[in-house]
């Protein structure tokens, strides 16, 4: 079970292929037409939708520890309450290019704001890992 950032970069090394890392940053929202009771609920830490403001890949070399990424993101001078890691294996020994993971980095910002989120590791701001149930 993966419980933290450092869990997954650890998982990441012990995988028989090189990986490539994306990462969806996101930052809860409450639509403009909340109930008092969701407002209420939203100001609790609970409920709203979670919106995707920055997605970037990287190479697990590029993010070794979680600090280096926070710092990173602070550079986009977006705000953001959770970001969401998925990891893509390489082939033949090879890791996959920034190229090749446009396209699943773009499906995984389009699941995330659709709500499916399950396939996905969620982390808050400290890269503990959240459950959303």
């Amino acid at each position: 079970m993966i419980a933290s950032y450092t869990d997954l970069m650890q998982a990441v090394q012990e995988q028989p292929e090189p990986q490539r890392l994306l990462f969806v940053f996101c930052r809860a929202e409450l639509p403009d037409d909340a109930s008092a009771e969701e407002k209420a609920a939203f100001g609790r830490g609970e409920g709203g939708a979670l919106a995707p403001v920055v997605c970037v890949d990287k190479a697990p070399v590029e993010v070794r520890d979680f600090c280096s990424l926070v710092a990173e993101s602070r550079e986009t001078g977006q705000d953001w309450d959770l970001v969401f890691v998925a990891a893509m294996a390489g082939r033949g020994g090879i890791a996959p290019s920034s190229d090749e993971a446009q396209q699943p980095l773009t499906m995984m910002v389009e699941s995330i704001r659709l709500g499916q989120v399950s396939g996905y590791l969620p982390l808050d701001r400290e890269g503990k890992a959240v459950d959303l149930q």
